[in-house]
Parts: structure tokens; sequence; C-alpha cells
């Protein structure tokens, strides 16, 4: 079963992420932007304030492709939990707010992209911050502008959740740390206990 942790800056996605290991020992923990030379790349090009949010994209495509076939099509084929920190959906929501004016509807465009290749989440816990909130946390220098943008990118995650409902389990982020990694938790087990025959094949 893949099970994938998304929201926006400082949601407490890591955090949460971070806890699971100890619940969840014999599962394969991962994250996008991997460690790879890939995901190398994609930080140096985030790093970059003049890079081309196309060029962006197509990094963080390649760092996805290989993350599927060093790491998790492996893991689901041993029959491992794998858990990931940020997944396909992270690229849909922020990609798309950054390629917002570049492509026609951009979501869809990033989405087009990936569907012949990705392997889909079988469950995504996404934890819902306010974007002020989320700057604030994030401790960026710009909180205007970031929160901003972070609106915007929540507002894709809203339309992915309104895409594929079933898949979602939405957690409040805003409550404290450990409140959130108690309902992430909560909500794992759950997954994990109804997920029988119903786990999409990989």
């Amino acid at each position: 079963m893949l099970i994938t942790l998304e929201g926006i800056d400082g949601s407490g996605k890591t955090t949460a992420w971070e806890a699971l290991h100890d619940t969840y020992p014999d599962a394969v923990f991962t994250r996008e932007p991997t460690t790879s030379w890939y995901g190398e790349a994609v930080r140096r090009s985030l790093a970059d304030d003049d890079a081309d949010p196309l060029a962006d994209l197509f990094l963080f495509t390649a760092d996805h492709a290989d993350h599927l076939s060093r790491v998790v099509r492996p893991a689901l084929d041993a029959g491992k939990l794998v858990v990931s920190d940020r997944y396909s959906d992270s690229r849909y929501a922020y990609q798309g707010a950054a390629l917002s004016g570049v492509v026609d509807r951009p979501v869809e465009y990033v989405r087009g992209i990936h569907v012949p290749f990705t392997r889909p989440p079988d469950a995504t816990i996404y934890l819902d911050v306010d974007p002020q909130v989320g700057a604030e946390r994030a401790g960026t220098n710009d909180k205007f502008e970031r929160a901003g943008y972070l609106a915007a990118v929540r507002e894709n995650y809203e339309r992915l959740i309104g895409y594929e409902p079933e898949r979602f389990v939405r957690v409040d982020g805003e409550r404290s740390p450990e409140a959130v990694v108690e309902s992430v938790e909560a909500a794992v087990e759950r997954l994990l206990d109804s997920a029988g025959d119903g786990v999409r094949e990989n």
C-alpha cells in the first residue's frame, strides 16, 4: 500500500511522517524531492529565483520517475507499506500554481504529464492549514508574498480532493503537533485496517 502525506509548507506533514517511523518500523519511508542526483537538481533549481517554472516541472518529473523505479515500485512489489512525504499531488498543486499564466489549465497540464507513468497513491493524508499560518511556520522572509502563493497551492489541493474525495483523509494541521501526529497515526491505522482486497494492485 502506498500512503502519501501532503499539505502546504508549514502544515506539519514532515513531523507526522517522522513520527510514523516508530509506529511502522518495517515500512519504507521515502520523500520527494528524493536524495538522488535528480532530487539534488530539483533543490538547486528551487534555490534559483530565476529558474523557469517549466524547467522546474520537468526536473521534478524526472525525480518522480526515478523515485518510482528505484524505490516505490520495488517496495510495493515486495509487499511493503510505503509512506511518502510529498508525492505527485505536490507537483500538481505547487507546479500548478507556479505555471499559472504560463500554460492553460496548469493543474490538468501537470497531471496529464504524469498519468502515463505514475503510480497513484492508495490513500493520501492531507494536512490542512491556513496559508498565513503555513507561511509563518515556514519562517519565510516575505510572509505576505509566500502566503499568497500558498493560497493558490491550497486551492489546487482542494481541486485535487474534489477529483478524488475517496482517496484523501483531511487532518486539521493547525492543532498542536501532538494532536496532529495522533490524528495521522489513527488515519494510517484505519487505512491499513480497511485496505484488504480493495487496495489497488501495482
